[in-house]
């Protein structure tokens, strides 16, 4: 008999970067490292595991930004030449390593650049998101969603903006799997009062929240995180298990800072003469990781003492870790229900990006758990939603404001650095809320583009990397840039469509420059959309979805 549930949960996010004005972005590189390091060694995993009729259960949130440029055919090939030229520099870095103490690590290195980019472009295609979808109607991996464009729903002004992220979310989700999501992740995990009726209104079932939002519920859950609590909308709320995240995330205990796992902060940019980096760097010649690693964590100290890697011993260490996670959920499922006598249920959410790109051997450690996991009966891995299908949420209350970052408070994304954002978002909300009331049942197809645009704007602007990025004073330009940028647009085309003089060039060039959400409805933003009735939450939908959704938020 199992004596409890785990379910392993992936959030992959990036904020939607495309710059078709130029050859090269930094910024891009973002999204061409995760799909190295991150996606396409988590893709190879589960073709490697069904591949050996491994049974695995894995979720895994794919956010609405995320999906669009993993389907841009420009941001493909983009990926494709910068795996190309990787390529083109690990061989050059194996060459010069034969017969030396780094000679392992660069060939190790050249090998996996071959295989990501031999499967990322000659396999598939450089389409990511139908493997993705393979694995999800297998049944062994569930995709879920985030907010449309991780926009933070407790920090926006109004309903009708908190319903668009969500609703525009689902049919993104759609759009690229087939089906609109039974879970999501919401942006941080960023949780208030009355979001689980917008939640409920677009068909989410069960959402991810930190653990403080159950601990310190109204009234508190009285299982704590080992079991979910529904909310007073209808939501299942999974609470992060704090003892399974520390073991990974620990910067003492943590599995990634064992001394034999990769440095991550070590690569050849630096360790190379400029001359033979040149080629392979930006424009502008500045020295950045470029992802080729030789070295080994070692343990505290210098970057320059740090002693050369060896592949083989970090897989066998992440084979060992994979075991002593598994047997650790195995002890602590057992203390529960010895405690309480029923079986529990742990929530293990991370961020997709840590499994390759910080923590190289993170796929490694995956897919030795999942294989580990399947040999054994003591801990069923299960998808949350499977969880909720057979097994009843017994209480009911209202989770605790709170996010996943620092002391689990919004303050990572709003405070002295990047308040001064919000003013404009918010008027931003209702700006363009004003404009579909005006404008929303207008026939002229310019105007309606305007007004597609004009949403595409705000919702670029209310993605939460750029207060993040502000908080943690990284790229700092580049989001600063990016919110006036969006609010910016948004107003010079709020002013065009109320004077009747359309720039139509300018909206084409707005158009071409941010091609996400091509069919982005106005309408989500029009205030009759959300309505209260005595404590009620109803969504009115139109059109082909027809009816009506009810989702009752008073306790």
């Amino acid at each position: 008999m199992s004596l409890g549930a785990l379910s392993l949960v992936l959030h992959a996010h990036l904020p939607y970067i495309r710059h078709p004005e130029h050859p090269d972005f930094l910024e891009e590189d973002w999204l061409f490292e995760a799909i190295a390091e991150t996606y396409v060694p988590l893709l190879r995993m589960m073709d490697r595991l069904e591949a050996d009729a491994v049974p695995f259960r894995l979720t895994m949130s794919i956010t609405p930004p995320l999906a669009e440029m993993l389907a841009d055919p420009l941001l493909q090939q983009r990926a494709a030449r910068r795996l190309r030229k990787l390529v083109a520099l690990a061989t050059e870095v194996a060459d010069r390593e034969v017969g030396g103490p780094r000679a392992r690590a660069a060939d190790h290195a050249l090998a996996e650049l071959l295989s990501v980019s031999q499967h990322f472009e000659h396999e598939w295609g450089c389409a990511l998101l139908p493997r993705f979808r393979h694995h999800a109607e297998r049944g062994q991996l569930e995709l879920i969603t985030c907010t449309a464009t991780h926009g933070l729903l407790p920090l926006m002004a109004t309903d009708a903006a908190r319903h668009a992220q969500v609703e525009l979310a689902c049919r993104t989700h759609a759009r690229h799997f087939g089906s609109r999501p039974t879970g999501i992740w919401l942006a941080e995990c960023a949780w208030a009062p009355g979001v689980d009726a917008h939640l409920a209104s677009a068909g989410i079932a069960w959402c991810c929240l930190e653990d403080r939002a159950l601990h310190e519920a109204s009234p508190p859950a009285q299982l704590g995180t080992n079991r979910p609590v529904m909310t007073p909308a209808g939501v299942a709320a999974f609470g992060r298990d704090a003892e399974s995240s520390r073991q990974v995330w620990s910067a003492d205990e943590g599995y990634p800072g064992d001394p034999a796992y990769r440095e991550f902060y070590r690569d050849v940019a630096w360790d190379l003469p400029l001359e033979t980096v040149r080629p392979y760097l930006h424009d502008d010649g500045v020295r950045r990781a470029l992802g080729i690693k030789l070295h080994r964590i070692t343990g505290k100290v210098g970057l320059d003492d740090k002693e050369p890697y060896e592949p083989a011993a970090a897989a066998a260490r992440a084979e060992v870790h994979a075991r002593h996670f598994l047997a650790a959920r195995r002890a602590q499922l057992a203390r529960l229900r010895e405690h309480t006598g029923r079986a529990a249920h742990l929530l293990a959410p991370y961020d997709a990006e840590l499994y390759g790109h910080w923590w190289a051997e993170g796929p490694q450690f995956l897919e030795a758990l999942l294989r580990a996991a399947a040999e054994q009966t003591d801990v069923t891995l299960v998808h949350p939603s499977a969880w909720l299908a057979q097994e009843p949420v017994n209480q009911v209350t209202v989770p605790a404001r709170s996010t996943w970052g620092a002391e689990s408070t919004y303050e990572v994304w709003i405070n002295g650095r990047n308040s001064w954002i919000y003013r404009h978002l918010h008027q931003a909300e209702l700006r363009l809320s004003g404009l579909v009331q005006r404008f929303g049942e207008d026939h002229d197809p310019d105007v309606m583009r305007a007004l597609r645009q004009a949403a595409r704007e705000l919702l670029l602007a209310q993605s939460s990397d750029w207060a993040f990025i502000l908080t943690m004073d990284t790229s700092v330009g580049y989001a600063e840039r990016r919110t006036r940028e969006h609010v910016f647009a948004l107003t010079r085309l709020a002013d065009e469509l109320e004077s009747g003089q359309l720039d139509l060039s300018h909206l084409a060039e707005r158009e071409g420059r941010w091609q996400i959400f091509a069919d982005v409805d106005p309408m989500l933003w029009h205030p009759s959309r959300v309505v209260s009735r005595g404590g009620t939450a109803v969504y009115r939908s139109s059109g082909s979805e027809g009816g009506e959704k009810r989702a009752t938020v008073s306790a």
